[in-house]
């Protein structure tokens, strides 16, 4: 017997379709409900690239005298170091007011959309820095860098 195929996805590409939320209070992290996630802001619209927001597990060798293959198990979990990078405005009005060095709270993604029912991640951050770009041919730009500060909520049901 053949083995049954997973169901067919629908495939979509990010832009147009993926939110970035800020949220700066959130009372569960892995439960939020629509009244927190509205309180938010969409940074979306401003964003020009994102780095990191994913978790990794590290692999540990399990060796034995018994056998020369050397068997692992999961270690540690850590995340990325993680980064968004937005446009800044001539008129000073842009992210740097809302996301200063140390403020802590959560970045929510929503991979295909801020749809009740779908899946989203909720990562609790704290901002570490806001280098500007110094490009004088494109586009000025600030990179937010977070630091991941608990293990983050991923595959969340939408509110």
């Amino acid at each position: 017997m053949v083995a049954t195929p997973i169901a067919a996805t629908s495939r979509y590409i990010p832009p147009g379709t993926t939110r970035y939320y800020w949220v700066p209070t959130i009372s569960n992290y892995n439960s939020p409900t629509r009244s927190e996630l509205n309180a938010g802001s969409d940074l979306t619209a401003e964003i020009s690239a994102v780095s990191g927001f994913a978790t990794n597990s590290d692999q540990q060798d399990t060796p034995d005298l018994g056998s020369r293959f050397v068997s692992k198990i999961p270690g540690r979990i850590t995340a990325d170091d993680s980064s968004i990078t937005m446009y800044l405005s001539s008129t000073s009005s842009d992210v740097r007011t809302l996301l200063p060095r140390d403020t802590a709270g959560f970045v929510v993604i929503f991979p295909e959309g801020d749809v009740t029912g779908q899946k989203m991640d909720v990562f609790p951050v704290k901002v570490t820095g806001q280098p500007k770009s110094r490009d004088v041919e494109n586009p000025s730009t600030i990179t937010i860098q977070f630091s991941v500060t608990k293990i983050p909520a991923e595959n969340v049901t939408i509110p």
